[in-house]
């Protein structure tokens, strides 16, 4: 009798194992910690701490890699995170051509992914392949319509554009060019720079030679504030507008007193404090910035944002999925997918997100607003 009740409670407590690990849902997480694009991958990197560790009566494993910034090291870790650890989805990676090099690998192997960078080429056009894909940073024509009508209100007839050589530049590029059209606003010069390039001096000379009256800058940090500082530096007097790539403590860093007066639209969490209290994405915004600075002593960059909301969508979407699948299975994966899309008026901190159908960002104006910089911090404009 004795050995009977030994085998029972071991077949319990194997029961009670097998069920803990189906309920165990993975998520694999590649951040540019190293590399060139380390000023976005560390914060990224750094807000997988805030992430849900348990969903419902799911717990929740992070797999976090350093891609060190190489697109084709993003490749082979999707392609170890998918094969070996079975993930149910995958954050990241964090740059945008990056990202655009695993949509086929996260495509064929059906499984979800959140994608926090700035391009909406990874969401845009949708196709078979995007359709697994979420963006969790508005897409580049929610913020290019704050621009414009930031422009328009300030009698801007002329711009000239200077974006990265890159999908983020080119699809601001094709965004704002056919706003700033229907809204009469010419484009007089259009010029390219590289992430990497230490001057762009042949490009500001363009910009300026085109007399144009505002310039509209589509850079990502630290290197959008080369062009606005060689703009000043060569006696441009015109304003100069930024797109929300520039939103981050080291485009100011950077930029010092050049950039000051430098108008930015971006996400309220680089304000919210001065931002009203009826404002539906206050509290999220707020319970990040709080959050990031109790574990790290500072306020977190908007990259790490897009982490941080992909917490939210899967803390949302992951009790959907686990009604129709378990962790694990394609059937979760499918179900995790259809969730996602499923997705309405949920506050995030960077705004409020409705997904559809061909709408995998999901964002709305209000998390959006426009910024400008004064005495080296970030400061509301109400207009």
């Amino acid at each position: 009798m004795k050995i009977r009740g030994v085998i029972v409670t071991l077949s319990a407590l194997t029961l009670a194992a097998s069920f803990s690990v189906q309920a165990q849902v993975k998520i694999g997480v590649i951040a540019s910690a190293t590399g060139p694009a380390a000023f976005v991958g560390i914060p990224q990197k750094n807000s997988v701490a805030l992430l849900p560790k348990k969903i419902g009566d799911l717990t929740i494993e992070y797999l976090v890699f350093d891609d060190a910034s190489d697109s084709t090291q993003s490749v082979t870790l999707t392609k170890k995170l998918l094969s070996e650890s079975k993930i149910d989805a995958l954050i990241g990676p964090s740059g945008s051509p990056n990202a655009m090099g695993v949509l086929q690998v996260m495509a064929e192997a059906q499984t979800p992914m959140l994608a926090p960078v700035g391009t909406s080429a990874v969401v845009q056009p949708m196709d078979d392949k995007k359709r697994w894909v979420y963006k969790t940073h508005p897409n580049d024509d929610v913020i290019s319509e704050g621009l414009v009508a930031a422009m328009v209100k300030r009698g801007v007839k002329t711009i000239g554009f200077i974006g990265r050589n890159d999908p983020y530049g080119q699809n601001w590029d094709k965004t704002f060019s056919a706003m700033a059209q229907k809204a009469g606003i010419q484009i007089t010069a259009n010029e390219r720079y590289n992430r990497q390039d230490s001057s762009v001096t042949g490009q500001v000379l363009k910009l300026i030679a085109a007399k144009p009256d505002a310039i509209l800058i589509a850079g990502v940090a630290a290197d959008a504030a080369l062009p606005h500082i060689q703009l000043v530096d060569s006696g441009y007097k015109g304003q100069i507008y930024h797109t929300h790539g520039s939103a981050s403590g080291a485009f100011i860093q950077i930029g010092g007193k050049q950039v000051e007066g430098a108008l930015v639209v971006g996400p309220l969490l680089l304000v919210p404090e001065q931002i009203s209290d009826s404002v539906p994405t206050k509290k999220v915004a707020l319970e990040f910035v709080t959050g990031y600075e109790r574990i790290y002593g500072a306020k977190p960059p908007i990259f790490g944002a897009g982490i941080y909301d992909a917490g939210i969508l899967l803390q949302h979407a992951v009790p959907q999925a686990a009604k129709k699948g378990k962790p694990g299975t394609q059937e979760f994966r499918t179900a995790l997918r259809d969730a996602l899309e499923s997705i309405k008026d949920l506050s995030v901190s960077q705004g409020v997100v409705n997904m559809t159908a061909q709408d995998h960002s999901g964002f709305d104006y209000r998390g959006r607003v426009l910024l400008t910089i004064k005495d080296g911090k970030w400061l509301l404009v109400k207009d």
